[in-house]
């Protein structure tokens, strides 16, 4: 028997090190892993190492600056394009990891990028040493590896998650950039408005009470003034509820009913929620399409499924799915049965069950569904623009028209003007 030196971490990320006594390297990694640890490290001791030299080798936790939160999915997906690249040509898995390693920018990915070829060289599985980073790595994308170790085909699979995680993260792009300009209208337009009763109607007021001598403004310049009086008065105590409002909303979306609530009416909301309910059907499609074409079994892609589809509604679901496939039933009679999807998707999945070309048929519908999702965005942003522009126009246009009333009332009526009635 020989003492082996060991750093391992747990699925939360904690490091530990400790000191086992094997006969070799691999029954070393073997207990580590039963021990429920991912090895990052493992070494042969020196003779005089003991139980006191690890004494000072405390589990810790890595600094904030660099936990794994600050890695972006598009370096991920950067990443999983250059390994299955890589891989590809036929270049060596370590080998691989390492040249990623050296050209790798960001420090929180090399550091993780040296504890995975670490893993690797010590005689794990890249699933296992990608399991030990869940907040980069998540359960969808380690099953795919291990399904692609499993199978032989890594390279394969390596290249479908880099497409499926480029796909996601174009039809999220696309949406961003749609609802940019009608957000940057919104904020301008509520920066306008807020100038204009707090600073600007404030001195026509002043201006007024100097020219009418008394004479009553007209009923819309008065409103317009009430409103800007009340709006500077209260504009501390409106922000503060507002703030207070988005507190307990983002309170509210964090508990179990309230998630639910929230996720059910985008599914339902006027015009929005016919795109959310696309977006929601394209992810559910292709990540259970890519999960059953790299090899997974199919009561795991649709667990995996659940946890990864982003919606509670759909995850439900997605585990009524799961329990009549586990019953010996098909994929197709829940899908006909909900009302969350189309009718016709329930029929597709079904054609696709019966010709054993499920796989395809899923990527199918959810490269259809993202062509949708674009054109109805495109459209909406399409419609938003103008409907904002002149929104604002007659607001602002109003405020003006109000200020402007007095001072036509003043020319038209010469006499009753402070600054005119010498003439």
């Amino acid at each position: 028997m020989s003492n082996y030196l060991y750093e391992a971490v747990d699925t939360s990320g904690l490091k530990s090190r400790g000191l086992l006594a094997v006969a070799d390297q691999t029954e070393a990694l073997q207990r580590i892993k039963e021990m429920g640890l991912f090895p990052v490290k493992v070494w042969r001791a020196a003779a005089q190492t003991g139980t006191r030299s690890l004494a000072r080798h405390k589990p810790f936790r890595l600094p904030a600056w660099m936990t794994d939160r600050s890695i972006k999915p598009a370096a991920l997906a950067v990443f999983t394009r250059q390994l299955a690249t890589l891989s590809d040509v036929g270049m060596p898995l370590l080998r691989g990891l390492r040249l990623l390693h050296e050209q790798e920018e960001n420090r929180t990915m090399r550091r993780v990028l040296t504890e995975v070829a670490l893993t690797v060289e010590t005689g794990g599985t890249l699933s296992d040493a990608l399991a030990a980073h869940p907040k980069v790595f998540n359960r969808l994308y380690v099953n795919m590896v291990k399904a692609g170790e499993t199978g032989g085909i890594l390279e394969l699979v390596l290249r479908r998650q880099a497409e499926f995680m480029e796909k996601a993260l174009k039809i999220k792009s696309k949406i961003k950039a749609a609802m940019f300009y009608p957000m940057a209208v919104m904020f301008v337009a509520a920066g306008i408005i807020t100038l204009l009763l707090t600073f600007i109607i404030p001195r026509f007021q002043a201006v007024f009470d100097g020219l009418l001598n008394g004479r009553p403004l007209p009923a819309f310049t008065l409103a317009v003034l009430k409103i800007s009086e009340v709006f500077k008065s209260h504009f501390v105590v409106a922000g503060a509820v507002l703030l207070a409002l988005f507190a307990a909303f983002q309170f509210l979306i964090r508990t179990k009913n309230g998630r639910r609530w929230f996720d059910h009416f985008k599914l339902v909301m006027p015009v929005g929620g016919k795109i959310a309910r696309k977006v929601a059907l394209s992810r559910f499609a292709r990540t259970l399409g890519t999960l059953l074409g790299s090899g997974v079994p199919i009561l795991q892609a649709l667990a995996i499924v659940k946890e990864t589809v982003g919606n509670v509604v759909v995850g439900s679901m997605v585990s009524k799915i799961h329990d009549n496939v586990k019953e010996g039933g098909t994929l197709a009679d829940p899908l006909k049965a909900s009302r969350i999807f189309p009718a016709m998707i329930g029929g597709i999945v079904d054609v696709g069950e019966q010709t054993g070309a499920l796989p395809d048929m899923l990527l199918k519908i959810a490269d259809t569904c993202d062509e949708e999702v674009d054109n109805s965005v495109t459209a909406l942003t399409s419609l938003l623009e103008p409907v904002m522009i002149v929104l604002l126009a007659l607001i602002v246009g109003s405020i003006v028209v109000a200020m402007f009333l007095p001072i036509i009332d003043i020319i038209n009526n010469p006499g009753f003007g402070g600054g005119a009635g010498g003439n």
